[in-house]
């Protein structure tokens, strides 16, 4: 069974950086889209960052796009979000997830990912 479990969440100031990791376990992830997604209180879980399996191609939500940065290491089964210039509006908790099917095109439909992990809280401070 396939286990994603995000890590790296935390309470930051404004301006202020936290990079998430996200290991995943009992399967492998080279041949799909991974993508963060992140939800804050009474809001639909919403596309953040999404990278190709061979990490060639990226997207971003429009708000963090020069802001933050996604990677990926497939000998290593983990994907990384590096956020950084945090605003408060980036409160959320944040997931990570395994596309269904696609290896090279990102979808921002959260119903097409089928593995996500437990998610990890960050919080910014204004």
């Amino acid at each position: 069974q396939v286990q994603l479990v995000e890590s790296g969440g935390g309470l930051v100031q404004a301006g202020g950086s936290l990079r998430l990791s996200c290991l995943v376990s009992g399967g492998e992830i080279s041949s799909y889209v991974m993508g963060w997604f992140r939800q804050a209180p009474g809001q639909e879980r919403q596309f953040v960052a999404g990278i190709t399996w061979s990490g060639d191609r990226v997207e971003y939500e429009d708000s963090v796009e020069g802001r933050f940065t996604i990677s990926r290491d497939n000998a290593k089964n983990t994907i990384g979000l590096q956020m950084n210039g945090l605003i408060p509006e980036d409160t959320a908790v944040y997931y990570c997830a395994r596309h269904q099917w696609s290896a090279s095109t990102i979808s921002r439909a959260r119903m097409e990912y089928g593995v996500w992990g437990q998610g990890t809280q960050v919080t910014v401070s204004s």
